[in-house]
């Protein structure tokens, strides 16, 4: 007694076809699954016979072989235990097998024959779909996140019981259909940046860096609105279009960090991991290879506050991710690539104690513990992030200010998705969407100046010895900078205030 069932098996964000195959054959009771298997499609076995058992039918007592083809390839995750199981139930010819050919099947069993949900289901989902597989069953659970894949019907169950009768006397299970007046995750509207007192200048650089998905670090003492800025950035940015909803769920997906109803995402992620964070949990990796902190914050932000407590060796993984927006992951097995196309805020205080430079505390680091703390961001990796600026102390008449009017989140973003408007009629032809995603070769093609804009840069370049990132880099905030002021050209104004958010003699000169 043989039968043959449609799977996934999942690596990175990719999905190949399985195909689960199952024979009964007299001889010793055994249950063995074989195709390389990992502990936890091995464990399977035990929650599969309690579940048929559980459902009313008696588990066979025969020598049963399951083979997960193809047999070359590691197969992983709790999803295989609902295609094992039917397809046991198929040899036994409890289900027909003939209805079984234009399904596939993904699913974690309880021992009472329950279905959970799995990670991974929309990038499963995709690679099925990619195969010719437009018919789903699946659980409940996962069934909106997979309603973003088109041309798939998707059958959502939250019982075995349920697949047995939908085969076996064509009990119907309705195909899922995505609620389109479904209320979207609303943001977290106590956030806004009407509640930052002063920093207007920081606010600007901010909308700046938002507006064309700059990197930005922020110098500044204890307590002057770092973080609170920071924080306040998601508040600013457009909100996912559909092609980003699908990558950055898929991503969440296979992490494991969706919601607890598999919501689809619609707000930009916001990522701030701890200074503790280890490598793999930054960048990605893992016994079981997982999307990373630098990924999870795909088309969003990614804030590391005390930039210099983080270990030097950590920091210096970001270098390549910022340049490619991608990180690359070696296993013996093959390469995994995960999407990392983030906006990197950093923040740090001047010097250990966090008073180098102010004027109303005094600082009590020797320079030699400065140098130290400073060190720990490596001059590649500082030139590798667009601008930075130093945060002031507000003064302090400003908080018993009545009626104090801050430009609030509302406003700001207006000008952001204005100036993003620009960028994407501008690079409609290219690969591109940002300002800060120009090569030497676009910048040459789009980027024109006036005469003391290009002065002005020729000075910067023998003056301030800018390696050639950091040249082209000025450029590209100048470009955006000029986009806020819908010029034609990039103007001398707009490159003086590029190159001052360049500037770090204070700290690194």
């Amino acid at each position: 007694m043989y039968s043959r069932i449609k799977t996934a098996s999942l690596y990175g964000l990719q999905a190949d076809l399985i195909y689960v195959e199952t024979d009964l054959s007299l001889g010793m009771p055994v249950l063995n699954i074989v195709g390389l298997p990992d502990l936890s499609v091995k464990e399977s076995k035990d929650r599969i016979r309690a579940a048929i058992s559980n459902i009313g039918y008696t588990f066979p007592s025969k020598r049963i072989i399951i083979n997960l083809s193809p047999a070359n390839t590691k197969k992983e995750g709790t999803h295989f235990d609902l295609p094992i199981a039917i397809g046991v139930l198929a040899a036994l010819g409890v289900i027909k097998k003939e209805m079984l050919d234009e399904f596939a099947f993904l699913g974690e069993l309880s021992l009472d024959g329950s279905i959970h949900a799995i990670q991974g289901a929309l990038p499963l989902a995709i690679g099925l779909r990619a195969q010719g597989i437009r018919k789903i069953i699946l659980p409940k659970e996962n069934a909106e996140e997979i309603s973003l894949v088109k041309d798939i019907t998707i059958y959502p169950i939250n019982h075995l019981k349920q697949v047995v009768q939908f085969f076996s006397d064509f009990s119907f299970i309705h195909p899922y259909q995505r609620n389109k007046n479904k209320k979207k995750d609303q943001k977290n509207n106590t956030l806004n940046f009407s509640d930052v007192i002063g920093q207007e200048a920081a606010k600007r650089v901010l909308q700046i860096a938002a507006a064309a998905s700059h990197n930005l670090l922020m110098v500044g003492p204890p307590g002057v609105g770092k973080t609170m800025l920071a924080e306040r950035i998601s508040t600013i940015l457009p909100p996912l279009n559909k092609e980003e909803q699908l990558e950055v769920t898929k991503i969440h997906s296979v992490a494991g960090t969706l919601s607890k109803d598999h919501t689809i995402l619609h707000e930009r992620p916001f990522r701030a991991p701890h200074h503790t964070v280890t490598p793999a949990a930054l960048i990605g990796g893992g016994n079981r290879p997982k999307p990373g902190e630098i990924s999870l914050a795909h088309h969003g932000v990614l804030f590391l506050d005390e930039f210099p407590e983080f270990h030097r060796k950590i920091l210096d993984l970001l270098r390549q991710p910022l340049e490619e927006q991608v990180v690359r992951i070696s296993r013996i097995g093959g390469n995994i690539i995960f999407p990392a196309q983030f906006m990197l805020i950093a923040a740090m205080n001047p010097c250990p104690c966090g008073y180098f430079g102010s004027e109303t505390h005094t600082c009590n680091c020797t320079p030699q513990q400065i140098r130290n703390y400073l060190s720990k961001v490596s001059g590649p990796l500082l030139d590798r992030i667009d601008m930075q600026i130093e945060l002031f102390p507000v003064k302090k008449e400003l908080y018993m200010t009545e009626n104090y009017q801050s430009e609030n989140s509302e406003s700001m973003q207006k000008k952001v998705l204005l100036v993003r408007k620009i960028q994407e009629e501008r690079y409609q032809k290219e690969t591109i969407y940002y300002n800060s995603q120009l090569s030497p070769n676009l910048i040459k093609r789009y980027c024109k100046f006036d005469s003391g804009a290009k002065r002005l840069l020729t000075e910067a370049l023998q003056k301030l010895n800018l390696s050639g990132r950091s040249y082209y880099k000025i450029i590209k905030v100048a470009q955006t900078i000029s986009d806020f002021e819908e010029a034609s050209l990039i103007k001398e104004i707009h490159m003086a205030e590029a190159i001052r958010y360049h500037c770090t003699e204070k700290y690194y000169g």
